[in-house]
C-alpha cells in the first residue's frame, strides 16, 4: 500500500468515528457552505453599488446598502457560531471516543507488548496525539471546508464577471495542486517525527520524575538534564521543520497568485477588454482575485494541522491494530481444586537464545506449597507469570486440576490465583479501595476491616486521621515499603483465590511485622495451594516441596530439611545467609 492509499484508509477510518455524531457534522459542513456562500454574496454586489450608487449616483441603492450590510454580518455571525461549535462538539467527542478506545484496548494487549513499548510513548499516544487529531477534526476541517467553499464561490464569481481573465487562474491551479501535494508530503514526514519526538520526551520525564530520588541520590541531575535536552531538541528542530515547510509553501502560492493577477492586470488593459468591462465588474473580479490569497494561504497553512492529525491517527491505529491478548479458551469453573502440573515446559523472552525456563516440569497437590529459591533471574517469577498467562509457553503444557491452563478463559483461570509481588502496584485512591480492589463480588467495610486486621494494616492505619479511608498517592508514595506490601497481602486475603502466589511477599517488611504475617499467610494458606517464590530461606522452611532454580533448570528439589542433608545448591545458600552473607 503506498502513502496516498494508506492516507485514504486512515481518512475513511477518521470518518466511521464521526458516523454516531453525523447530524451535527452535516450541520457544522452546512453552516460552513453558508457562511462561505453569505462572504461570496456580499462580495457580489459591490458591482451594483459601484455601478449604480456611485457611477449613476442612485441614492436609494446606497440607502438599501446600509440596511442590508448588518443583516449580512449577523447571519454571517450566526453561521460562524454554529460551524464553530459544532464541528468543535464533534471533533472532542471523536476524540474522545478514540481515546476511549485506545485505553481499553492497551488494557486488553498482552504483556509482551507493554514490555517492548515505553511507558511515556504510550501516553504520548493518548494524549498528545489524540489532540493532534482534535485539531484536524476541528480546526483544520473548519478552514478546509469553509475556505475551500469560499475559493469556489469565487471563482464562480470571477467567471461570471469575465470568463476570460478568470481563465488565468485554471494555469495556475494544476501548479498550487502541485505545491500542495509535495508540500502534504513533507508535513507528514515530519508530523511522524514529532511524535515520536514528543514520546520521547514524555518518556524521559516519567523516567526522572520516577526515579526522582535515585537521580539526586547519585548527583545525576545535570546526565538527566543533558538527557531532557537532547530530546527537546531534537522536538524543536522538527518543529522548525514544519513552520519552516509551512512558510515556504505559503509564500510560493502567494507568488504563482500574484503571477496570475499580474497577467490579470495587463490583460485588461487591451482595449477590447476595457470596453467590456464596467467599473464595477472588474472592481469586484479584482477584489475576488486579492481575497483569493487569503483562503489560499490558510488552506496552506492549515493543510499542516491537517497532515498532523492524519499521521497522528495512523500512530493511534496502528496500536489498536495491535493483536488483543488471545483468550480462545471455552472451560469456565467457580473454583479450583488447585492442583498444579508443569510438564516439560520451555519457554522463551521474545528473541532470547538462551530459555527463560527450560525442560521444566514439577506438581503441586490440591493444597500444599512449593517454594521457588534461586538466584535473580533463574526463572522463579517466570513460572509466576506462566501460570496467570501473562506469557504463553512455547513447548509443554502447564495444567490447573487436569486441564491445559489454555482450554480456560482467561477471566475464569486468573480469578484463581491472588498475586503477592515484591512490586506493588496500588491505586491513588483510598487504603480501602485498594484492598478491595479485583475482588470478585460486593465487600463490605467489615470485609475490608477484617482482612486489613489479619495483614496488620490497621496497625498503621489506626494511627492516621482518615484511617483506612485515607488517600495513598500516586503507588502508594504516601506509605513505607513494609505498608503498601501489608496492603498488597490484605488484597490477597480479600480476594479469597485457591492458589496464591507469594513472589517475595514479605521482602520489606521488618522482622516483627514478617512475623506477623507470615502467621496470616500460614493461616490463608490452609486448604489453599501456595507458589512462594523466596529469598529468605527462612520463610520457606515449612514448605512441602522446595525447588532450587539456576538457569531456567530445576537443579534440585526436596523439603527443607531433606536439602539440607544432600549439602547442595540449597545448603549453600541456607549457609550464606546464615552466616550473614546476601545470597
Amino acid at each position: 500500500m503506498d502513502a496516498t492509499e494508506q492516507k485514504q484508509q486512515v481518512f475513511k477510518r477518521l470518518l466511521s468515528y464521526i458516523k454516531p455524531y453525523r447530524a451535527a457534522f452535516i450541520g457544522a459542513i452546512l453552516a460552513m457552505m453558508g457562511y462561505a456562500a453569505v462572504d461570496t454574496l456580499f462580495f457580489s454586489q459591490i458591482e451594483t453599488l459601484i455601478d449604480e450608487g456611485f457611477t449613476e449616483q442612485n441614492s436609494s441603492v446606497l440607502f438599501y446598502a446600509g440596511l442590508i450590510v448588518p443583516v449580512f454580518f449577523i447571519v454571517r455571525g450566526i453561521l460562524n457560531i454554529a460551524s464553530n461549535y459544532l464541528l468543535n462538539w464533534v471533533g472532542f467527542r471523536v476524540v474522545m471516543s478514540m481515546r476511549q478506545q485506545l485505553f481499553e484496548h492497551m488494557m486488553r494487549l498482552p504483556v509482551k507488548f507493554h514490555d517492548q513499548h515505553s511507558t511515556g510513548d504510550l501516553i504520548s499516544k493518548i494524549t498528545y496525539d489524540s489532540q493532534q487529531v482534535a485539531e484536524a477534526c476541528s480546526r483544520a476541517l473548519l478552514v478546509l471546508v469553509r475556505e475551500g467553499a469560499f475559493v469556489i464561490g469565487l471563482i464562480f464569481l470571477m467567471f461570471y464577471q469575465s470568463w476570460q481573465l478568470s481563465l488565468v487562474f485554471l494555469v495556475i491551479g494544476p501548479l498550487i495542486a502541485k505545491v500542495v501535494a509535495s508540500v502534504s508530503k513533507r508535513f507528514r514526514k515530519v508530523s511522524g517525527r514529532i511524535q515520536v519526538a514528543m514520546g520521547n520526551v514524555t518518556s524521559t520525564s516519567e523516567q526522572m520524575i520516577n526515579g526522582h530520588k535515585v537521580v539526586m541520590m547519585h548527583e545525576g541531575q545535570q546526565r538527566e538534564a543533558e538527557r531532557f535536552a537532547e530530546v527537546n531538541n531534537v522536538t524543536r528542530n522538527q518543529n522548525m521543520k514544519l513552520v519552516h515547510t509551512r512558510a515556504v509553501s505559503t509564500s510560493v502560492i502567494q507568488f504563482i497568485a500574484s503571477l496570475s493577477l499580474a497577467t490579470v492586470f495587463i490583460i485588461a488593459s487591451f482595449p477590447e477588454m476595457l470596453q467590456t468591462l464596467s467599473a464595477g465588474a472588474f472592481t469586484v473580479l479584482l477584489t475576488s482575485m486579492i481575497m483569493l490569497l487569503r483562503p489560499l494561504k490558510q488552506l496552506t497553512s492549515v493543510n499542516s494541522d491537517f497532515q498532523r492529525g492524519v499521521a497522528a491517527a495512523q500512530s493511534i491505529f496502528n496500536v489498536l491494530d495491535e493483536q488483543a491478548e488471545i483468550d480462545n479458551g471455552t472451560k469456565t469453573i467457580q473454583r479450583a481444586k488447585g492442583d498444579i502440573r508443569f510438564e516439560h515446559v520451555r519457554f522463551w523472552y521474545n528473541d532470547d537464545k538462551e530459555p527463560a525456563l527450560a525442560d521444566v516440569s514439577f506438581a503441586v497437590d490440591s493444597g500444599k506449597t512449593l517454594a521457588l529459591v534461586g538466584r535473580s533471574g533463574s526463572g522463579k517469577s517466570t513460572i509466576s507469570n506462566l501460570l496467570t498467562r501473562f506469557y504463553d509457553i512455547q513447548d509443554g503444557e502447564i495444567l490447573l486440576d487436569g486441564v491445559d491452563i489454555r482450554d480456560y478463559q482467561l477471566k475464569c483461570l486468573r480469578r484463581q490465583f491472588a498475586v503477592v509481588s515484591q512490586h506493588v502496584t496500588l491505586f491513588n485512591d483510598s487504603i480501602a479501595n485498594n484492598i478491595a480492589y479485583g475482588a470478585h463480588s460486593d465487600v463490605g467495610p467489615e470485609d475490608i476491616r477484617r482482612v486489613a486486621e489479619q495483614a496488620y494494616v490497621t496497625e498503621f492505619t489506626d494511627n492516621l486521621s482518615e484511617g483506612l479511608d485515607t488517600i495513598v498517592g500516586e503507588n502508594g508514595v504516601m506509605l513505607s515499603g513494609g505498608q503498601r506490601q501489608r496492603i498488597a497481602i490484605a488484597r490477597a486475603l480479600l480476594r479469597n483465590a485457591p492458589i496464591l502466589i507469594l513472589d517475595e511477599a514479605t521482602s520489606a517488611l521488618d522482622t516483627e511485622s514478617e512475623r506477623h504475617i507470615q502467621e496470616a499467610l500460614n493461616a490463608l494458606r490452609q486448604d489453599r495451594t501456595s507458589i512462594v517464590i523466596a529469598h529468605r530461606l527462612s520463610t520457606i522452611e515449612n514448605a512441602d516441596e522446595i525447588l532450587v532454580m539456576d538457569h531456567g533448570q530445576v537443579v534440585e528439589r526436596g523439603s527443607h530439611q531433606t536439602l539440607i542433608e544432600q549439602q547442595g545448591a540449597y545448603y549453600q545458600l541456607h549457609s550464606l545467609q546464615y552466616g550473614g552473607v546476601m545470597s
